[in-house]
């Protein structure tokens, strides 16, 4: 990992920074490339354009390792309301949830139950809800989460990491459950002993990750955002008969916009992860760190002033 991906990993964790750029940051509208807004209706507002345009949606309010169980609550009665506006505005959407949001850190029944709360609520309004992968303390509490909520509920799917070293023996525990899985490359700073350090071994792995997903009956859901991950996502569907309707390629809000509008054109299902929220700060950081070219973007919005 390159000393400024780094730098600005560990800075994302640093909270008084973080808390200091929030309190201004997003009035100079370097961010909102990223994040939709501050608010519920404006993460609502762009999930209605992307439909326009035929993008599905996955909503996800920023926020994360609560550490009581009031604020684990707030964010649970926050995605109820998320579940609920989708499904009064008739939005193509889902949502994700972080579980350390929901209390996993401080309060792992809580979080058990919160959780099937929320997927029982998806249920019935015919929705779905995803479990996103935080950093690699995490794992195993996050992978027993999903496996008790899947002994009662199938509308739940679950995001895996391709630098960690792990996840291939992750998908062959999982495999059984046949489920939704998004495979992303990663945006934590983790300890060279659980986690892959080079770009070239995260590709690598991540290619491997993606044969199995299509090849042993996963629901894949690519995040990425790389030309040749989507080319070679492409060709394992092709080589073991899935549809474009069996998987589906999901990038981040406001990068690779050109790349989003050609798979919707090619018939593909293109879902954009769209975030929102007064947290917003830490999310910002992992996706500088993850593509150094976005340092470029923020660096000239704030010399513009805009």
């Amino acid at each position: 990992m390159s000393l400024a991906r780094s730098f600005i990993t560990w800075l994302s964790d640093q909270r008084p920074i973080t808390r200091a750029i929030g309190a201004t940051g997003m009035r100079l509208g370097f961010a909102r490339r990223f994040i939709a807004g501050e608010t519920l209706e404006e993460a609502l507002h762009a999930a209605a354009e992307l439909n326009a345009k035929g993008m599905l949606v996955i909503l996800n309010q920023l926020g994360e390792h609560v550490t009581d169980p009031e604020s684990a609550r707030a964010s649970f009665a926050a995605y109820q309301r998320m579940l609920e506006e989708i499904s009064l505005r008739g939005l193509r959407a889902s949502i994700t949830v972080k579980p350390t949001q929901l209390g996993l850190g401080c309060a792992p029944e809580l979080c058990l139950d919160l959780t099937k709360r929320l997927v029982a609520d998806a249920a019935e309004r015919g929705n779905f809800l995803e479990i996103d992968m935080e950093d690699s303390p995490t794992v195993d509490g996050t992978i027993a989460l999903y496996e008790k909520i899947r002994q009662t509920h199938d509308n739940v799917g679950l995001a895996v990491q391709a630098y960690l070293f792990r996840t291939e023996a992750d998908l062959q525990r999982l495999k059984p459950l046949r489920p939704k899985i998004r495979l992303v490359k990663g945006a934590y700073l983790e300890p060279p002993d659980v986690a892959f350090a080079s770009k070239h071994d995260v590709d690598q792995n991540f290619v491997a990750l993606m044969r199995v997903l299509f090849m042993d009956g996963f629901t894949p859901a690519i995040g990425s955002h790389d030309d040749a991950m989507i080319a070679k996502a492409k060709e394992f569907a092709r080589a073991y008969g899935r549809s474009p309707e069996e998987w589906e390629v999901q990038m981040l809000h406001g990068i690779r916009r050109d790349l989003q509008d050609e798979l919707v054109r090619e018939g593909y299902r293109m879902r954009v992860y769209v975030t929102f929220g007064t947290e917003w700060v830490p999310y910002f950081m992992r996706r500088l760190a993850e593509r150094p070219a976005n340092v470029g973007f923020v660096v000239k919005s704030l010399v513009r002033g805009r």
